[in-house]
């Protein structure tokens, strides 16, 4: 089955005809002659696609969407409008959200391309509505997002950490969202209310780092014109983030752990002692004992900040979040810039699943940034990604491929490549069967038959 329509018209000659039409095309077709009717089979049969005439029952098509729009907001409607009724049905797109018109009657044909494009988009709401639940109900966790056994492992760290005053080191690399995972932590715990701030060791001159954590007196230097507090004052009773720990120089190294134990400050040019409250919270993209060997990082201020540590996976150590994560960005870098886009097309989704990203999350988040800017409908598609050189079979990855021995049955292989490509596809069936080239219809047959002699995985059920 192609999709379920759902025809309202009141012209039942023609309604009658269009019903046999698309039958024979594949779809499943209902038909109602009012508005009223209809609505009440919408809430119980949920079509894909609704075409109605635009004068149904004595009512403009304005009315009659504003009846099954407010009950189903992701469902495409397609007005079929008599020669009086063009303009209506023109208003109708314009101001309430029809996906399309055709003056009656209908070109089956043309009606056939359009219904085709509005069920695959009736699919992609759906999907992205399930994917905004899954974010509220169980995707998220603070700032962070994904639902892999990698996060949940995350998650679980964060959660018996947030509570306590104890150091934590975050490592990662680049782009996997160390700083995210450190807000969250601030997030969670009793300093909550107080400050949270983020210093990145590697962006600021090593001349300036001392002033910046722990502040000056005027005079204290020449360009020292008035006090600064420095960011351990600043953060006062609340996180301090000491980004890229490794990066920053030996000496100063060695005041920043006495400051730990010691829990005071002393200001550049300042002998008075300040007392401070601050948790410090501390990241690395290197193998925190590796920088200890390379002489970047100071043994003993290793195992005073490594209390605990906390790993953040590679995005492609966690390819199942993608399509959650992605829909995730899509939402807020969408309101940022203020534009239509939503979510993502199948094959743009697909695109993304194939790639190998090495900038990780960081990178993910700049190329939807990019999609999201220069599309100008509420669906992004591949062509969006441009100039990404996004190519399916290009850029697979060791884990995106299967090896069979020689003399493996086939069967075997037939059920490793549907389980494999339904694991790709995060288990979205429709996508699977595209990719494979194969029916629908032939896809649940095969995973019926898995089924019955228990060869089926939980998720696939």
């Amino acid at each position: 089955m192609k999709g379920r329509v759902l025809i309202i018209d009141s012209d039942r000659e023609h309604s009658a005809t269009l019903h046999e039409q698309l039958k024979s095309a594949g779809y499943d077709v209902i038909t109602e002659s009012t508005s009223g009717a209809a609505v009440e089979i919408s809430d119980t049969l949920f079509p894909s696609v609704i075409i109605t005439d635009a004068l149904a029952q004595g009512h403009t098509s304005s009315t009659s969407l504003k009846d099954i729009r407010a009950r189903h907001p992701h469902t495409p409607i397609i007005v079929a409008a008599n020669n009086s009724s063009i303009e209506t049905a023109v208003r109708a797109i314009q101001e309430e959200g029809a996906y399309h018109y055709f003056e009656k009657p209908v070109d089956i044909e043309k009606l056939c391309v359009v219904l085709e494009r509005a069920v695959e988009l009736a699919e992609a709401r759906r999907e992205n509505e399930i994917l905004r639940r899954e974010l509220r109900d169980r995707g998220a966790f603070g700032e962070l997002v994904g639902n892999s056994e990698p996060m949940q492992k995350v998650y679980m760290l964060i959660e018996q950490v947030a509570s306590s005053s104890a150091s934590v080191l975050i490592t990662g690399e680049s782009g996997t969202g160390k700083e995210l995972a450190a807000r969250t932590i601030h997030t969670l715990s009793p300093r909550r209310n107080a400050p949270f701030l983020a210093i990145n060791c590697s962006a600021i001159p090593d001349t300036l780092m001392e002033s910046e954590l722990f502040g000056h007196e005027k005079g204290a230097f020449t360009g020292a014109v008035s006090r600064r507090h420095g960011c351990f004052e600043l953060a006062n009773t609340g996180t301090l983030l000491l980004d890229e720990i490794g990066e920053m120089p030996s000496l100063l190294q060695a005041k920043l752990l006495r400051v730990i134990e010691e829990r005071v400050v002393h200001r550049l040019g300042s002998r008075k002692e300040l007392p401070i409250d601050v948790r410090i919270l501390a990241a690395t993209n290197r193998d925190p004992h590796e920088a200890v060997g390379a002489g970047k990082l100071r043994e003993d201020l290793l195992y005073r900040l490594n209390v605990i540590t906390i790993h953040l996976p590679l995005l492609a150590e966690r390819m199942e979040d993608l399509a959650l994560l992605a829909q995730h960005l899509v939402t807020r870098l969408a309101a940022k810039h203020s534009r239509p886009a939503r979510f993502l097309r199948p094959a743009a989704l697909d695109a993304l699943r194939f790639h190998s990203w090495p900038g990780n999350v960081r990178e993910l988040r700049n190329v939807l940034e990019r999609a999201v800017v220069i599309c100008s409908g509420e669906q992004i598609e591949r062509h969006h990604f441009a100039p990404y050189p996004f190519d399916q079979r290009q850029q697979l990855r060791a884990e995106d491929t299967i090896t069979f021995p020689v003399g493996a049955p086939l069967e075997e292989i037939e059920r490793q490549m549907i389980l494999r490509t339904l694991d790709k596809t995060g288990n979205n069936k429709t996508r699977a069967a595209e990719l494979l080239d194969i029916s629908l219809k032939t896809l649940h047959n095969k995973l019926n038959s898995y089924r019955a002699r228990g060869l089926l995985r939980d998720k696939n059920q």
